[in-house]
């Protein structure tokens, strides 16, 4: 059985994909953490249907800021 090896999506160091490796898909866990953090200043976002957001948009409460 070959392993799989994949890229750490934070520094593209090699993972093998399996059990031992306890960070996957990351390398490490400040590799982890550094994507988290991404996340949290959304550099990073999963893109969202504009018209639904429109619409539904007008039933939520003004953003207190």
């Amino acid at each position: 059985m070959t392993s799989t090896i994949i890229r750490c999506p934070t520094c593209g160091s090699p993972v093998e994909w399996g059990p031992q490796s306890t960070h996957r898909p990351f390398c490490s866990h400040r590799c982890k953490l550094i994507d988290l953090g991404a996340w949290a200043a959304e550099e990073h976002a999963i893109p969202g249907d504009l018209l639904a957001d429109e619409l539904f948009s007008e039933d939520l409460p003004p953003r207190k800021h």
